[in-house]
């Protein structure tokens, strides 16, 4: 609380100078009395109202920062106005970052005389925090350069500590580093009697590499806007974090780190190339085998298959046909992966973990594949079948575990989800060997109803593509409105359904014309009355 007291109190120093300008000075002067009145409280509050004003403080505080960062950005610049109040927010900033580094040497002096831990970890929050000030401590003396404000000295004075403060940032990184590398060895070495000292050892070296990386990227960062070198710097940081940013396309970092990776692959090589190359022909000469095996199995999955008194239908075939070639090849790619020292526990372990995300991630997919696999077992059609599924009829050309590809009656091909189909009513149109044909004709109330039906029934039977059994149907169905109808059901077989159709329809014209038999189409007749007067 001491700390926020004094970082408040620095802060009513530097807004007390600002003046009164125009519209917008209102509402810093309001910003002023609500941070007073706030740190005026603080002496008289306790516990959790503490908290609650302490809270108000800073959120006031950087309300200010945001509006002179709005002021700035506004095209019409008040520079009459806002110089002025620049000015003493500069100098308001540098008494913050005087107040941190006292509060940061202070701590650094206790250093060997209590809990080193405790007071690192004290150290590096501090450091975040002053890591922002100094971001912010940018923006301002960004503003005054704006403003033609001389801010040559502050601007030096800066750059000075940010390069002294990255240096130190830069040295405890590597520090950390190895430091860690030792923990975590020990850890190693110690096995199962690893102890908690230990173990909380590796913990609080992480968390302080965290914090040091940060704080080193934050001055890297502000020292490229003031256009200083620092590729060691970022060397450093891309090895402590393993981010690869656009850090790396600096040609130093680049270079750097490319000619290390080159002396380590090189010395590796040397001493393990003979046995690297050996198992490398090992590995491809297993997956060779393996794929030449897998279409040796194909073949003598599909001959039995094919000669199988179950009569699988053609999907099911080259389900077994596909799933035998690939579980022989991954089982070559498993035996060769055991070549190059792999263990394969925790591959497969692996394996089923990640099967189990990908599961969750792919749901839909994941119902597509169980629906391939009911259509397959309980084949309600088969390749070459035509169907009416999904709102779509056409003939079934393929079929994946995860859809169907039927190509339309225009021959457009669909690719639909398996699920789709599954789910919805299946009409197999050709699965059957006889299918009948429903047609209706109409004639005229005056029209001989015997005649009709013995030319209908000439039709029928004089078509070479109706089948005799089962015999056709032709009976006279309803009375219309405007005529009398016939029914005509004869039976073809499913691919020529459309040719009986079709070849009927057209010759019951032609014979109706020729037999004078009429056929009614709507028509209304008009009667005209006219009233004498």
């Amino acid at each position: 609380m001491h700390r926020i007291i004094a970082l408040i109190m620095l802060a009513i120093v530097g807004l007390s100078s600002l003046p009164a300008q125009a519209d917008t000075s209102s509402e810093l002067i309001s910003l002023q009395t609500s941070i007073q009145h706030d740190v005026a409280l603080l002496s008289k509050t306790h516990g959790e109202l503490t908290n609650f004003t302490e809270y108000k403080i800073k959120q006031n505080t950087e309300l200010l920062h945001e509006r002179l960062k709005e002021l700035m950005s506004e095209p019409a610049l008040n520079k009459e106005m806002l110089s002025p109040i620049i000015k003493s927010h500069l100098i308001f900033i540098g008494k913050v970052d005087n107040y941190f580094k006292t509060k940061i040497a202070t701590l650094q002096g206790q250093l060997g005389k209590g809990d080193d831990n405790k007071i690192m970890m004290q150290l590096s929050m501090l450091e975040a925090e002053r890591d922002q000030q100094l971001q912010a401590y940018l923006d301002v003396l960004g503003w005054a350069k704006t403003l033609e404000l001389d801010t040559g000295d502050q601007t030096a004075q800066l750059t000075k500590n940010l390069i002294a403060r990255a240096d130190g940032f830069n040295s405890f990184v590597q520090y950390t580093q190895d430091k860690l590398k030792q923990a975590v060895k020990e850890v190693s070495l110690a096995g199962k009697d690893v102890t908690a000292e230990q173990t909380l050892n590796v913990t609080e070296l992480k968390e302080r590499l965290s914090y040091a990386s940060s704080s080193l990227g934050v001055a890297i960062h502000l020292l490229d806007i003031l256009g200083q070198d620092t590729a060691d710097m970022k060397e450093t940081l891309f090895k402590s974090s393993g981010d690869i940013t656009q850090d790396v396309l600096n040609i130093d970092v680049a270079s750097s780190l490319f000619e290390q990776w080159l002396t380590s692959a090189q010395n590796y090589l040397i001493e393990n190339g003979p046995g690297i190359v050996f198992k490398l022909f090992i590995f491809v000469l297993i997956l060779v085998a393996a794929s030449l095996i897998g279409k040796a199995v194909q073949k003598l999955v599909r001959k039995a298959v094919s000669n199988s008194k179950l009569k699988f239908s053609v999907l099911l075939q080259e389900f077994f046909i596909s799933l035998s070639g690939k579980a022989t090849f991954t089982l070559g790619v498993l035996i060769a992966l055991s070549q190059l020292g792999i263990e394969l526990a925790p591959l497969l372990a692996g394996f089923g973990v990640a099967g189990v995300i990908i599961g969750f991630a792919l749901q839909d997919t994941l119902s597509n594949f169980a629906s391939g696999m009911m259509i397959l077992v309980y084949r309600p059609y088969d390749v070459g079948d035509l169907i009416n599924a999904a709102g779509v009829t056409g003939k079934v050309s393929h079929m994946s575990l995860v859809s169907t590809t039927i190509k339309t009656l225009d021959n457009q091909r669909l690719i639909i989800p398996n699920n789709k189909i599954w789910g919805d009513t299946i009409n197999n149109i050709t699965v059957e060997h006889q299918r009948r044909v429903d047609m209706t004709f109409g004639i005229g109330y005056s029209d001989d109803i015997e005649k009709t039906e013995k030319v209908l029934n000439e039709i029928i039977m004089a078509h070479p593509k109706v089948l005799k059994t089962p015999e056709p149907t032709i009976k006279l169905h309803t009375l219309g409105e405007s005529s009398v109808d016939f029914v005509v059901r004869p039976w073809a077989k499913p691919e020529d359904y459309w040719d009986v159709y079709w070849d009927i329809t057209r010759t019951v014209k032609m014979r109706f014309d020729a037999e004078n038999i009429s056929i009614p189409f709507p028509q209304r007749d008009i009667h005209i009355y006219q009233e004498s007067v």
